[in-house]
């Protein structure tokens, strides 16, 4: 059964990250910046609900085979066009960290060995490669910061809130302006993304339109786009 708080949560993180790079289309409207921290922290936590909809006594499946064959496709098809958008980056696009983000997520929630071996093997990779995939170790940690929170409740949801800080204060330029006041609005609301997020999932709604698997094709067509976009000048 779909949730149409996790569709519009999606909708809100998808809106939040065009927003975040039409930054390339309009380099002065840093606001969009602000903006898109909402993005990464709503897509982790959508992920972590879809985890969680699996009982932790549940073997992977060939469930998880497809969403893991999708979310591999994907990574591999948007890293050409997150480097052609953004050349100068130092970090591969949000895919990688997403994917092994699953992958650590899945470990906390399934109790098969097969599960925690995954996530140890993507932990490690995480760790190894932190300096290299944007947010960090701490984004490959939110997703499965979510799904606890999402288990303990209370407290446990400060949790995931810091991480979402800390993932992007692996932004080069954040880390070394931490007394600019962009920098604390900008880490105020990566902070509350969170909560604005477990907010829209509790909330009651009606018709929201779905959000299916054509997301996936969302991010590299929309980087895509907005590369044309900026070259164009529009």
């Amino acid at each position: 059964m779909r949730s149409a708080g996790l569709d519009l949560v999606k909708w809100l993180a998808m809106l939040a990250m065009l927003a975040d790079h039409l930054r390339f289309v309009w380099p002065q409207a840093h606001g969009l910046f602000v903006v898109g921290r909402l993005a990464f922290p709503l897509f982790c936590l959508a992920m972590a609900m879809n985890v969680v909809r699996r009982e932790p006594d549940t073997p992977l499946d060939r469930h998880h085979g497809r969403y893991l064959g999708l979310m591999l496709l994907f990574t591999v098809l948007s890293e050409p066009a997150y480097l052609w958008l953004d050349s100068g980056s130092t970090t591969f696009s949000v895919m990688p960290t997403l994917l092994l983000g699953l992958l650590v997520a899945w470990s906390v929630q399934h109790t098969q060995a097969a599960a925690r071996l995954l996530g140890l093997v993507a932990l490690g990779a995480a760790w190894a490669g932190s300096p290299c995939l944007m947010y960090g170790l701490p984004g490959v940690l939110l997703p499965a910061a979510c799904v606890l929170a999402y288990r303990c409740g209370g407290a446990m949801w400060l949790v995931p809130c810091v991480l979402a800080v800390a993932g992007n204060l692996t932004n080069s330029w954040l880390m070394t302006h931490l007394g600019a006041h962009f920098t604390w609005v900008t880490l105020a609301v990566a902070a509350v993304a969170i909560a604005i997020g477990n907010g829209l999932l509790h909330c009651r709604w009606h018709r929201v339109p779905a959000v299916g698997r054509w997301a996936y094709g969302f991010y590299p067509l929309h980087l895509l786009l907005i590369k044309a976009l900026s070259t164009l000048g529009l």
